[in-house]
């Protein structure tokens, strides 16, 4: 793992698009909007689209040849699938073309204090993978005490995740400055952080990124790489 490829660090004056994962998870959304978003993503320099399962494959042919990856999510949006069907469901985006993997942990497990539990579900996904994608781990931090913020990362860490991410942008809040450091305290730089939920402009998104955050993830990814406010 190097900083240059699996940990970049955001500078001032770098487009904000380099770092952001252009995610579009919307149940509705048919194959006209998957390919919009694809073309959004290689027009606008995105480091990744970030899509379901059902979408990786149309995803990589359309981004065929560009430096768009593709990222899938696992587990999502609640993370209480059972652990083979996490790892099932990773190994088939994989296969399908994804070059990551953003799952969210079992959350009811981690805050029953199963630590053991918990660790395996991550290590299953990472496993599944084999080292051909980066696997981030979703601890849904607005569920979460502090304490349990900082095992969470280092558990991910432990079961050799590359990334640890704040939230889905479903449960309890979005991705906080405040998260961030937590996040960044528990893994030092031994992995990757990831803040997503709630990003809907370039302030918000170089404040997370200031205080510790190697990648965004945002469904507003152009207007957080133009700069452009947009109504919350």
């Amino acid at each position: 793992m190097t900083e240059s490829s699996n940990l970049p660090i955001w500078q001032p004056g770098q487009p904000l698009a380099s770092v952001i994962d252009y995610t579009h998870l919307v149940a509705e959304s048919g194959s006209k909007e998957l390919r919009g978003l694809c073309d959004a993503a290689e027009s606008g320099g995105f480091h990744s689209v970030c899509v379901n399962g059902g979408w990786v494959r149309l995803c990589r042919e359309r981004l065929g040849g560009t430096n768009v990856k593709v990222s899938a999510v696992v587990g999502y949006p609640l993370g209480a699938q059972s652990t083979r069907a996490k790892a099932f469901e990773a190994a088939a985006a994989l296969e399908d073309g994804a070059s990551e993997i953003d799952m969210v942990l079992s959350v009811g497990k981690l805050r029953d204090g199963d630590i053991e539990a918990t660790e395996r579900d991550i290590s299953a996904v990472v496993l599944a993978v084999q080292g051909g994608a980066l696997v981030k781990v979703i601890v849904e931090t607005g569920y979460l005490t502090e304490e349990q913020i900082r095992i969470a990362g280092k558990l991910a860490a432990a079961a050799g995740a590359d990334y640890v991410q704040t939230s889905t942008g479903y449960g309890g809040r979005g991705a906080t400055v405040a998260d961030v450091r937590l996040l960044r305290e528990a893994v030092g730089d031994a992995i990757g952080v990831k803040a997503s939920g709630g990003v809907r402009d370039a302030a918000s998104a170089i404040a997370l990124l200031n205080a510790g955050a190697n990648r965004i993830g945002t469904s507003a990814g152009m207007a957080v790489a133009r700069g452009v406010p947009t109504l919350r």
